[in-house]
């Protein structure tokens, strides 16, 4: 017999107020506490073991700095924005993470999928302000060159009600919107960091997050091709973009540049090659080739010196300027209008950073802090709106790659910030004659890992088909409707999948492992005993409102008996049972005995049905309600219902909802 444990009372109101009074107090030592905790960096660079470290972070801040730089000028065309920008975000990010970041191994910058969904938003306020999508198309206002008025007054007329000055021209506008989106998604991490919803990242299983980077790297893709052939066609809007794209490229496709065509065929022949070079040779290769960096300053120089913007018209990256733009706060009134769009932004790129920061934390054996992981995304947010930054996230590949170059802790991300400074103080102005084909190759080239993932889905198959089909539903939303719907539909879906397999459970009846105390599935194993005049019902999941249905049909299924139509039919026939007796008016008519046994053919093969309890979690009011309405129907056939291994919350449920009443049996006659 066991007893359960009398749990003491707690006064809640006492332990709110005592909790209250501990946050609100400030002693010296809590506030030192506090310091520590909000800037991680005062508690690990002290104790920094120089000799031991410094080689390996130097090689990994250096190399990451050498890929960084190409990719942010790349990721500038996700984004809609100039490239200054991104080495603007690739700077400031990498300081800050470092004051906050628990991580010892992730790297937080610029992030293709983060870039794409700033450059969705951006796009549709240009083009709700009357700006012009076409990236090479004039200056809407501000550089004084002559614009036709009906497009003055329109751009001008939209700026106004953004709060924004009319001078501020396309660039000026762009740069607007994306520091606005990025403070307001910052603001929602560091609330979410405050009021500890990180559980909110839960909700994204593996198969959303995979199914929305490949249909967002299928968006990229496509945004990307009209850079690989050297066409002008619009930048599409709205759900459908993908489509929409796709039959610009091929109604424009014999306006192709043959000059971008031939240079991004080449790039991307060497850009691949390498990577496959590198990924077979990655055990005796001490860092990873900077191919990307080559491939720009080999292109870079043809591109100059070949004249292949005067001669051929190929679109470059144009002048970069150096230094840095003076500090600006966002405006409040774009905040306003991105509101909205910033929330799945936030939810993304913290998301990605906690996992990549937990999926090192578990390799490396050190523990990180998500709930400052949500803090330290939220000011790499924040802080460099101010200085004309967009949103960051940490990114997969970068942290591969900081982790195999010898990374052992975030000085690695100062050295990286050390080489994007030098390339904003000096070296930008090199890449005005950049093309943006080969921009567009090292973004493509990027996706490889994403897209990679559609060979994986036999074997995602094989393993659940649940989590495949969310994969695709996932996948086939963020790439045909948008990215943010997407991530929502995969929400949604996966959640509904889960709701459905509760609602539908399996049911079984169980029978005795020859020899043994033990029970299983009679439909799943072979050479199973029953047990004489026992039925044992087994239902695998919790029992509430949704599935009580279910929980029934299933019962009545499997025992082949429906209390409720039995109890029926015995009424009906000895109604009429009565009735013919009461007819019956000569003496060599039905007996007693005869009449029963015509009019209730059924014979019932059981006298105990034993419910077990051991995979429902959980019972609401509708699941106790259920459990005592099938107690009182089999009770009115003479079969006992008993419950076995019923765990303490369900027993408390029980409790709770008089299922132990006097006329039922106490628990320890029903429960076992």
């Amino acid at each position: 017999i066991m007893e359960r444990k009398i749990r003491a009372k707690i006064d809640r109101k006492e332990v709110m107020l005592a909790k209250l009074r501990k946050s609100c107090s400030c002693t010296p030592r809590k506030l030192k506490n506090f310091i520590m905790d909000f800037l991680p960096v005062l508690r690990w660079l002290p104790k920094y073991q120089c000799k031991e470290y410094i080689w390996g972070d130097i090689m990994s801040g250096l190399v990451i700095g050498i890929i960084l730089v190409p990719q942010a000028i790349a990721y500038s065309l996700l984004a809609g924005l100039k490239p200054i920008y991104s080495l603007y975000t690739s700077f400031f990010a990498n300081i800050i993470y470092f004051l906050m970041g628990t991580s010892r191994h992730v790297s937080v910058g610029i992030f293709s999928l983060i870039s794409l969904m700033v450059g969705q938003v951006v796009d549709r306020e240009l083009l709700l302000a009357g700006f012009d999508l076409n990236d090479d198309a004039p200056p809407a206002l501000g550089d004084g060159s002559p614009q036709n008025d009906s497009q003055s007054n329109t751009t001008a007329f939209n700026l106004t009600l953004a709060g924004m000055n009319t001078e501020c021209g396309k660039e000026c506008y762009a740069i607007g919107i994306a520091t606005a989106l990025t403070f307001v998604a910052g603001v929602y991490q560091v609330l979410m960091g405050i009021f500890r919803l990180g559980f909110v990242s839960m909700y994204l299983s593996e198969s959303v997050l995979d199914g929305f980077a490949t249909g967002a790297s299928l968006t990229i893709l496509t945004a990307q091709v009209k850079y690989l052939i050297g066409i002008k066609i619009p930048r599409s809007q709205g759900h459908g973009m993908l489509v929409i794209t796709w039959i610009n490229i091929f109604r424009n496709i014999s306006q192709a540049n043959l000059c971008d065509v031939i240079t991004s065929a080449i790039c991307i022949v060497v850009l691949v090659t390498a990577k496959e070079l590198g990924d077979r040779y990655k055990n005796k290769l001490k860092f990873p080739l900077p191919t990307e960096l080559v491939v720009i300053v080999v292109a870079t120089l043809v591109s100059h010196y070949g004249k292949l913007n005067e001669v051929y018209a190929s679109s470059v990256s144009g002048a970069i300027p150096t230094g840095f733009i003076s500090p600006k706060v966002p405006h409040f009134n774009l905040m306003l209008r991105v509101a909205l769009d910033a929330l799945p932004l936030a939810i993304v790129s913290f998301v990605f950073t906690v996992s990549l920061s937990e999926m090192c934390a578990k390799k490396y054996a050190y523990t990180i802090r998500a709930n400052q992981e949500m803090f330290a995304v939220g000011f790499c947010n924040i802080i460099p709106s101010f200085f004309h930054s967009f949103a960051t996230s940490a990114a997969l590949a970068k942290t591969l790659v900081k982790t195999s170059t010898g990374c052992q802790t975030q000085v690695s991300g100062v050295i990286s910030a050390m080489v994007v400074l030098l390339v904003l103080l000096f070296l930008a102005p090199l890449f005005y004659s950049l093309q943006k084909c080969v921009l567009a190759c090292i973004i493509i080239v990027s996706l490889r890992g994403a897209l990679r993932k559609f060979r994986d889905v036999p074997a995602r198959y094989h393993v659940n088909k649940v989590d495949t089909l969310v994969w695709v539903v996932t996948m086939f939303a963020s790439a045909l409707i948008s990215t943010e719907v997407g991530l929502l539909v995969g929400i949604v879906f996966s959640m509904l999948c889960i709701i459905v397999r509760t609602q539908r459970p399996r049911a079984a009846l169980l029978g005795q492992i020859q020899d043994t105390s033990f029970y299983e599935d009679d439909l799943e194993y072979e050479n199973l005993s029953s047990v004489p005049k026992v039925k044992i019902f087994r239902f695998e999941a919790p029992l509430y409102y949704a599935n009580r249905n279910y929980f029934l049909k299933s019962l009545y299924r499997l025992t082949n008996l429906d209390p409720n139509l039995e109890t029926a039919r015995r009424k009906k026939y000895e109604k009429k049972e009565k009735q013919h007796l009461r007819d019956c008016t000569t003496a060599n008519g039905l007996g007693i005995g005869e009449t029963a046994l015509q009019l209730v053919p059924k014979q019932i093969d059981f006298q105990v049905l034993v419910v077990d309890c051991s995979s429902i979690s959980f019972l609401d009011t509708t699941g106790v309600n259920t459990l005592k309405e099938i107690l009182k129907d089999y009770k009115d056939l003479n079969i006992s219902v008993l419950l076995a291994c019923c765990n303490p919350s369900v027993i408390d449920s029980l409790k709770r909802g008089d299922y132990f009443r006097r006329e039922f049996g106490s628990m320890q006659e029903k429960v076992y």
